[in-house]
């Protein structure tokens, strides 16, 4: 059974830094690319990141490029999200998704999401 489970939301102050795990069981990080996406309360969710393991490439969104890194560890099956310098901006409940095969962009559409973890900045 493929499960996606998002941990390390919480709140910071606005230049701070948060790291977000997304632990997957059921598949193998080498067999399917895992993605970030965001969604802010009123806002249509946007896609943060990916991360290829079997390719060993990651892809941000501009909005995050420089300030947010997607990692994946094997041997935890575990995928990463590590984001500094927040803003308020990056308030958001934060999911992840499993792709459909081992490549970021095997489909629009993704197999199974998390259930997410809230992140909140304060100004």
């Amino acid at each position: 059974q493929v499960q996606l489970v998002e941990s390390g939301g919480g709140l910071v102050q606005s230049g701070g830094s948060l790291r977000l795990s997304c632990a997957a069981s059921g598949f193998t990080l080498d067999d399917y690319a895992i993605a970030w996406f965001r969604q802010a309360p009123g806002q249509e969710r946007e896609a943060v990141g990916c991360v290829s393991v079997s390719a060993n490439r990651t892809y941000y969104s501009d909005f995050v490029k420089g300030r947010f890194t997607i990692s994946g560890d094997n041997s935890k099956n575990t995928v990463y999200l590590q984001m500094n310098s927040l803003k308020p901006e990056d308030t958001a409940t934060y999911y992840c998704a499993q792709s459909r095969g081992p490549s970021c962009f095997e489909s629009a559409t993704f197999a199974s999401w998390g259930q997410g973890t809230q992140v909140t900045v304060s100004s």
